[in-house]
C-alpha cells in the first residue's frame, strides 16, 4: 500500500518475491494445523463410537502428517543466501571412457527422478552425448520452491564401484563424475560482464531432430575469455532464448566463482582447506562386491541402493543439512 512502492521496479519485484515465499509457508502450517484439528475430531469419534475403522484412518493421516512436518523441518535448515532459487545441475564424466560416461547417465536419471517426485519442472539445457553409450555432460534446470537449496548437498565428486556391462570379463571397475550445482539468480543480484570479455559462438544443436533441430544453428557457446569460464545451450529452438539462458548461467558460474575466492582467502586465514578434487570424493555407490552407497562427509548410509538411483536422495540431503558447518 505504500504509494511509492511501485517506483522501484526491481526493489518491487524482490518484495513481491519474498511474500510470495512467506506466504507459502504459512498455508503449509495452515493445511497442517487443519489436518491435526480434524485427526484430533475423528480420533475422538473413534473412541466415543468404538469405531477402528476411523481409528485406522486417523493412523493413516496422522503419518501424512508427519511427513509434511518432516519435509517444513527440512526446510527450515535452508540459511543460505540462495537457498530459495531454482537450481542448475551440472555433471562431468571423469576418467575411464564409456564407463563414467555411463555413470553420468545413471546420475542424471536418479536427480530427474528426484525432481520429479519433489514436484521441481526440469529443463535440460545441454547435453553431450557419449561416444558410444552414457552421456559426457548434462546440465539441467530444476524449478521449484528450495531447489538450490536442496541440491547444493550434490556439490562434489561421485563415486561408483560395479562391475562394468562394459567389459566381457565382468571386472570390477570404479569410475566418477563431478556435480556443479549453481543457483539461478534473480534480477536483484547483479554481476558485471563486459560484452568485450566475451566470445559467443553458435552451432547447430545436437539431438533426435525433427522439423527444426539441428536445421539451425541455435545453440550457444559463452566463452568468457578473463576467466576461461564456457557455458553452452540449446534446449531452445531460438537462439535468442538461449543466449540469455547461457547468460544466466555465466552469471551464476562468476558470481559462485568470487565466493569461492573470498572463502578461499578466509581458509587460508585459519589454516583449514578443503577442495574438491578427484581423491576427495563426497559419496560412493558400492554395487560390487557389496551394495551401499556412504556419504563421506556425513556417514549417512543407505543399502537400498536402487531406491536412492531411482530418486530417493532426501535422507542424504537431510544428513547433509544437519551436518553442514
Amino acid at each position: 500500500m505504500e504509494p511509492n512502492f511501485w517506483n522501484d521496479q526491481a526493489q518491487a519485484k524482490k518484495v513481491q518475491k519474498e511474500l510470495g515465499q512467506v506466504q507459502d509457508i504459512v498455508a503449509v502450517w495452515e493445511k497442517n494445523f487443519d489436518n491435526l484439528e480434524e485427526a484430533d475430531m475423528l480420533l475422538d469419534m473413534a473412541i466415543e463410537e468404538q469405531d477402528g475403522e476411523t481409528f485406522h484412518e486417523v493412523v493413516d493421516s496422522l503419518g501424512r502428517l508427519q511427513e509434511r512436518i518432516d519435509l517444513v523441518e527440512l526446510e527450515c535448515m535452508f540459511s543460505g543466501e540462495h537457498d530459495s532459487c531454482n537450481g542448475i545441475l551440472t555433471i562431468h564424466a571423469g576418467a575411464g571412457g564409456t564407463e563414467a560416461q555411463d555413470w553420468v547417465e545413471i546420475l542424471m536419471r536418479m536427480y530427474l527422478r528426484w525432481a520429479e517426485d519433489k514436484g521441481f519442472k526440469t529443463d535440460i539445457l545441454d547435453h553431450l552425448a557419449g561416444d558410444e553409450a552414457g552421456t559426457k555432460s548434462v546440465t539441467i534446470l530444476v524449478k521449484g520452491r528450495h531447489a538450490y537449496g536442496y541440491l547444493r548437498s550434490e556439490l562434489g565428486i561421485h563415486r561408483l564401484v560395479r562391475i562394468s556391462p562394459f567389459d566381457a570379463s565382468g571386472r570390477r571397475h570404479t569410475s566418477f563424475a563431478s556435480v556443479m550445482v549453481l543457483p539461478e539468480l534473480d534480477e536483484a543480484i547483479e554481476v558485471d560482464i563486459n560484452e568485450k570479455d566475451l566470445r559467443i559462438d553458435t552451432y547447430r544443436a545436437s539431438g533426435a531432430g525433427g522439423q527444426h533441430v539441428n536445421k539451425t544453428d541455435s545453440a550457444i557457446r559463452i566463452t568468457h575469455l578473463p576467466s576461461g569460464i564456457v557455458v553452452q545451450c540449446q534446449n531452445e529452438r531460438s537462439q535468442h532464448r538461449n543466449k540469455d539462458m547461457a547468460m544466466k548461467m555465466l552469471m551464476a558460474r562468476l558470481y559462485e566463482k568470487e565466493k569461492e575466492e573470498q572463502a578461499r582467502e578466509q581458509e587460508n586465514l585459519h589454516g583449514d582447506k578443503k577442495e574438491i578434487s578427484w581423491g576427495s570424493q563426497i559419496r560412493s555407490y558400492v554395487l560390487q562386491p557389496y551394495r551401499m552407497i556412504k556419504d563421506h562427509r556425513t556417514n549417512q548410509e543407505e543399502g537400498n541402493v536402487d531406491a536412492v538411483l531411482d530418486g530417493r536422495l532426501d535422507p542424504f540431503i537431510k544428513a547433509y543439512l544437519l551436518w553442514q558447518p
